[in-house]
């Protein structure tokens, strides 16, 4: 079975809001079977709305649709909608009577005509109730094709994928199964994965397909089957990770789209009754950030020091004076005095550290762009490690916060 997803907003075509229903759509139609074929973003156009809809009709299951719906004059997807489907506008009593209760009852102002016509419909179409909003989802069938048209709100679109449009195509089709599992990787580039992994990729079976997903220090690996037996997917699946397991034991970290580096970290923490600091100067304070994103990480995070300008690292952190003028703002020896002073002014179990040249200039020190000095302190020992991240100054921060994670949970 095949989807078509269709975003529809010219705010969206320049670059004024990033789509992210798309994605979580997708995620929502794959736990069902049901695989995305492509994902469109299209104008506020009648004309492109309709040739768009003609060139998916018969050629997909399934095409999802959001934005559009609204109670302003530019929001043209419910009369495109009548226009493609040779359909009228009519008036929904149940909705018409929620749009008025959210109006006058919750955001207590008087209703108006713009807001009445958010209960015109086209009278063909099935009304999936929005209970978050005032705009009601839409479905539509013609001939081979089933047309879901949704509002553009996230929370809205959300509220509706899950509350009436995955159950709705449940019932209405056969799916095949899809069973995912994905192992993270962490400290290997894909390149140097996949010539060690070689010859157990070139023995999976035809319906396991393997994907390399990779990001700056990390890499999913992730397995997909597709077949009408479930148990028999998962069992296969479960096979392959176990035969698999063995050749890459050493970088793996997790086996689930959720287990990040700074989950399994705080995990391994926790198991352990450890807790961490961080002392951070040129990655900004986000790996604290990514420590204190994780829900319950205040039973391991004692908290984090930015230090970014260089006095701040003796005033705040009490990095001595005479190791900065000696050795220079960016050094190992820096980076070592950072990592213990921040584990005993915390009182944690471990510390991190960072200092270096994100670029695009120099700064205080004499090291070139893109070198950053990693320090790890641990409850008997503190270690530093140099690296040179290159350009430009995103990838530099990414990949000290991606090898600092990997520094610190390697010596966990």
């Amino acid at each position: 079975m095949k989807a078509t997803i269709v975003t529809i907003g010219d705010e969206i075509l320049i670059g004024q809001i990033v789509d992210s229903n798309s994605s979580f759509i997708a995620k929502a139609l794959d736990k069902i079977g049901i695989a995305t074929h492509e994902m469109l973003s299209i104008s506020d156009d009648k004309d492109h709305i309709i040739s768009t809809f003609q060139k998916l009709q018969n050629n997909v299951d399934v095409v999802i649709v959001t934005g559009g719906l609204g109670p302003t004059k530019d929001d043209i997807t419910k009369k495109t909608f009548c226009e493609y489907f040779n359909d009228t506008l009519v008036e929904h009593p149940e909705v018409l009577e929620h749009v008025t209760q959210m109006i006058e009852g919750i955001y207590k102002r008087p209703i108006t005509q713009l807001n009445i016509d958010q209960a015109l419909v086209p009278s063909k179409a099935k009304i999936l109730f929005n209970k978050m909003g005032t705009a009601p989802g839409m479905w539509m069938e013609y001939e081979n094709t089933v047309f879901i048209s949704l509002p553009g709100v996230p929370y809205e679109m959300k509220y509706l994928i899950e509350n009436e449009v995955i159950s709705a195509l449940i019932q209405k089709f056969e799916r095949p199964f899809i069973v995912h599992q994905t192992l993270m990787t962490y400290g290997r580039g894909e390149s140097m994965i996949a010539e060690q992994i070689e010859a157990w990729e070139n023995n999976l079976p035809a319906f396991i397909k393997l994907a390399y997903l990779p990001s700056p220090g990390r890499v999913r690996l992730r397995l997909t089957a597709r077949g009408t037996n479930e148990s028999e997917l998962k069992e296969a699946i479960k096979k392959q990770v176990f035969t698999l397991t063995p050749l890459i034991y050493d970088i793996i970290v997790g086996f689930e789209e959720s287990d990040t580096i700074e989950v399994v970290l705080g995990r391994k923490l926790k198991e352990k009754g450890f807790t961490i600091a961080t002392a951070e100067s040129c990655t900004g304070g986000k790996i604290g950030q990514m420590i204190a994103s994780v829900a319950g990480s205040s039973n391991y995070f004692k908290g984090s020091l930015v230090t970014y300008e260089t006095q701040s690292k003796i005033n705040v952190l009490g990095v001595l004076k005479a190791t900065i003028e000696n050795h220079s703002v960016v050094s190992e020896q820096v980076a070592r005095e950072m990592a213990v002073n921040v584990k005993r002014i915390m009182q944690s179990d471990f510390a991190v550290a960072t200092t270096g040249n994100a670029g695009p200039l120099k700064g205080e020190s004499e090291e070139d762009l893109g070198v950053v000095f990693i320090a790890v302190a641990s409850p008997n020992s503190v270690f530093v490690e140099r690296f040179e991240f290159g350009q430009p100054r995103e990838k530099v921060i990414d990949r000290a916060v991606n090898k600092a994670f990997e520094l610190v949970y390697k010596e966990i």
